[in-house]
């Protein structure tokens, strides 16, 4: 896709993930013990949506914009809207939260982040944005070695999220050995891998990957916008879940259809699924 994600901030493919990436969170809130996120891929934290750059595409138009300052598609995206709204407290839609933002909302006094980005110049305004914020800690570093040097999390809760902005060929191959690693040093944690859904073979061979690995309580959730009659476009966006909250999946398949018809699409739909289920 080879991307900066200013260009993108906000989109659909956004908006669903974020939705979901809350909705987990909301979830890891409802028992005291305090819990962990790891952000493999972080970017810069929060996006202007005024800027030159999101205007040049102005997706975020098609997304977060059918959404904000609207009645709530489903009760379940209020803790999405609810971090959109905290960084817009005047009403008027500026800035949008990327995931540290939206996982930043969700964490109690006894919860903590690790964000993790390679780009030097995004992690350091990513490190700006959480300056002199305790319960984050932003590290320059390869996603994947993160996930040897930051899991198992002390708090033995908490949710790794493992979003790349596929520049490299291989990043479905990459993911999948990631998961396979990462989830054998901390089998109880969850893990919510985004996808882009462009070339439905491609997301079939990663699925299948995932798949063999043996992992079990894997949930794949997807929302797409356009009909996969092409490769040359994004279609919609998926995220594969390990551990999910409970329910989740029933939550889901009411929200994500009713997230579908409101934002604008050609066709696509929504489907919620269990890759392996629980063992």
């Amino acid at each position: 896709m080879n991307y900066r994600h200013i260009f993108h901030a906000g989109n659909p493919a956004d908006v669903m993930k974020h939705a979901v990436l809350a909705l987990i969170l909301d979830h890891l809130r409802a028992k005291p013990a305090p819990f962990c996120v790891l952000d493999t891929h972080a970017g810069i934290g929060r996006y202007d949506l005024t800027s030159e750059a999101a205007r040049k595409t102005a997706e975020s138009d098609e997304g977060i914009g059918r959404l904000f300052g609207h009645p709530l598609a489903h009760p379940a995206l209020a803790p999405y809207l609810d971090a959109v709204q905290a960084l817009n407290l005047d009403g008027v839609l500026r800035w949008y939260p990327g995931s540290p933002r939206v996982a930043r909302a969700a964490l109690r006094p006894q919860d903590r982040m690790v964000l993790v980005e390679l780009h030097p110049d995004d992690a350091h305004t990513l490190k700006a944005e959480f300056a002199g914020d305790r319960a984050v800690a932003v590290h320059q570093s390869d996603a994947y070695t993160a996930l040897k040097a930051h899991l198992p999390p002390k708090e033995k809760r908490g949710l790794v999220l493992i979003d790349p902005p596929f520049e490299q060929p291989d990043e479905f191959a990459r993911m999948a050995e990631g998961l396979a690693l990462a989830h054998r040093r901390w089998s109880t944690g969850i893990f919510a891998l985004w996808y882009p859904i462009k070339e439905r073979a491609a997301v079939w061979r990663f699925q299948d990957a995932v798949e063999k690995t043996g992992i079990p309580k894997v949930l794949i959730a997807e929302l797409t916008w356009h009909p996969e009659d092409t490769h040359l476009r994004l279609n919609g966006s998926g995220l594969l879940i390990v551990n999910p909250p409970w329910q989740l999946d029933e939550t889901l398949k009411a929200m994500l259809p009713t997230l579908h018809d409101a934002l604008p699409s050609t066709g696509g739909g929504t489907a919620v699924s269990w890759l392996t289920p629980e063992a």
